[in-house]
């Protein structure tokens, strides 16, 4: 899906996602834990993780002080991270910042299309991909697997 000219950064569909987040509290502890900044815009993410027995996704809380766009994007990534694996988000992050660069097609995760007014705000293209870091980060910080 091609974005449309003049596409609104800040659509009615992505500050909906951002209040989203108020769902996904970090509450207790957590096997695996990561925080990732943005240096262009300061936004910040905590997440943590607990995985079943293979590696996947059980369990996750957040904790986000950023911009809509990055608060939209963790909300993305969360309502579709239960069950997901270290391998499934390495790729879709990988994915997204082919697609930021302008070398590969918009990716392939359930709702990001909300995202796509984004790419055409390099200032907030950090902002994107910091909840995907932030559980990269968690993920790989041990023995996770996926």
């Amino acid at each position: 899906m091609a974005q449309e000219p003049g596409a609104k950064l800040y659509s009615p569909e992505l500050l909906m996602l951002a209040v989203s987040l108020a769902d996904h509290p970090m509450q207790g502890e957590y096997t695996h834990t990561a925080s990732a900044r943005s240096r262009t815009c300061g936004s910040t993410m905590t997440i943590g993780l607990d995985c079943d027995d293979e590696g996947r996704v059980r369990k996750f809380g957040t904790q986000v002080s950023a911009c809509a766009v990055g608060q939209a994007s963790a909300a993305i990534m969360v309502a579709q991270l239960e069950g997901a694996s270290l391998r499934q988000i390495r790729e879709t992050h990988g994915a997204i910042a082919d697609w930021l660069a302008g070398d590969a097609p918009l990716p392939d995760w359930p709702g990001f299309a909300a995202l796509e007014p984004a790419k055409a705000h390099p200032g907030r293209h950090e902002a994107l991909l910091l909840p995907w870091k932030a559980a990269l980060d968690a993920l790989s910080s041990d023995a996770a697997k996926g």
